[in-house]
């Protein structure tokens, strides 16, 4: 098939088309499928009117609008559409339905409504998800929740990140056969990195000769650092001799609250914070811990996200104490291939970590089950549920040119 994907924003500074939608595509160009990314620059100008090829799938960035205002929307929201139009593709895979792209498939819908669209989900915009987070502004955010309910019902088959997705899918009245289940998945290199020596002995942190290594790898919205602090301290006080690796950074700041708040409990010597890493440099962070820590509130918006960060620590073969929270129990088997706990427990989180710290034995066999469970999810056995939407969408497009 040839496939145009049509993405929210550019590559580089966001999670979708990095860590869902490019693997995806690189999936489906080793299955003998022809796959192109088109994306509007946003949040990156400089990438305009650029094409890079990323394992043979090239990502093409429209050139930046030059008009103000609503004409600028509507050059954009064009340029995007005679990009992916051009290629003459079998079908059109819209990831998030927001945005200029989200604008560009409703437009496509009106010119050649007999083209196959799949539109993919992988979180939640309206209430209770990214509007109530992020600063948008409010014609901003009643633009993206409308059309995150409008444009699945238009679409042919709708893809989902995750089991609390699909439900709110279905609720919006489309058929349970055009939606299809695709959860974020684990690229094959991410199988090459070795698991530390978590399993035998301890680790060196700050050149201290006996400490285990605990990693918190997050994006700071999904949990309360309050909580985090807390199990921290209560596992210090019976393990002196653990300390918390924290790499991402937040939305508004919330590594700085993390630090002030580990900082008043005197655990400042326990925390290395190293913000933001670039890819290369998550493999050896990866490595370099004994147990992993996923903790998230019980939200409408950790509910339906497909956990990509948690995947990859499976796939690294950490062992992960994670709160039982939307896809956490759907990937991970209690006691096999991770430990969950309540949400919003800190001392249920500092138990586990604790049991975990205290038990070679229990870290191995973890360890082994959550690189096991992430096989399940690589994105060459996924790819193959895209394809069943691809062609549940030719279908339907083939009902409207009739």
């Amino acid at each position: 098939m040839r496939i145009v994907m049509l993405a929210p924003f550019g590559i580089r500074p966001k999670g979708t088309l990095a860590a869902r939608m490019l693997p995806l595509a690189q999936a489906l160009t080793r299955r003998g499928h022809e796959v192109v990314i088109v994306a509007p620059p946003v949040h990156n100008p400089e990438d305009a009117a650029t094409c890079v090829v990323h394992g043979d799938v090239p990502v093409i960035h429209t050139a930046a609008p030059s008009l103000p205002g609503a004409a600028g929307v509507a050059q954009q929201t064009l340029a995007l559409l005679r990009e992916a139009l051009r290629r003459s593709p079998d079908v059109v895979h819209l990831f998030k339905p927001k945005g200029y792209s989200g604008l560009a498939a409703l437009l496509m819908r009106a010119v050649r409504p007999a083209a196959p669209l799949v539109a993919d989900t992988d979180d939640w915009e309206g209430p209770g998800g990214w509007n109530d987070l992020l600063p948008y502004p409010p014609a901003a955010k009643r633009l993206f929740a409308w059309q995150e309910r409008d444009l699945p019902r238009r679409a042919d088959a709708v893809t989902v990140a995750s089991r609390a997705l699909e439900t709110l899918i279905w609720s919006l009245g489309i058929a349970p056969d055009r939606v299809f289940y695709l959860p974020n998945g684990v690229e094959p290199s991410t199988f090459n990195l070795q698991p530390s020596t978590f399993n035998l002995q301890p680790s060196t942190f700050n050149l201290q000769p006996s400490t285990f290594n605990l990693l918190l790898y997050t994006r700071f919205w999904e949990l309360d650092v309050r909580e985090v602090v807390a199990a921290l301290v209560g596992i210090t006080a019976r393990r002196p001799n653990a300390r918390l690796i924290v790499a991402g950074r937040g939305e508004r700041g919330e590594e700085r609250m993390l630090l002030r708040l580990a900082e008043r409990a005197g655990l400042s010597h326990a925390v290395e914070y190293r913000g933001w890493l670039a890819p290369e440099q998550i493999p050896a962070t990866l490595a370099s811990a004994d147990v992993a820590l996923a903790p998230m509130q019980d939200t409408l918006i950790n509910r339906a996200r497909g956990l990509a960060k948690l995947l990859e620590l499976m796939g690294a073969g950490l062992p992960i104490v994670a709160s039982r929270v939307g896809q956490a129990a759907e990937y991970l088997e209690h006691g096999v291939s991770g430990w969950l706990v309540p949400p919003g427990n800190a001392g249920a989180l500092a138990e586990a970590a604790l049991l975990l710290l205290n038990d070679a034995g229990l870290r191995r066999r973890l360890s082994v089950g959550a690189r096991q469970a992430a096989r399940r999810y690589a994105w060459d056995s996924l790819a193959e549920v895209a394809e069943r939407a691809y062609k549940r969408s030719q279908v339907g497009a083939s009902n409207v040119e009739r």
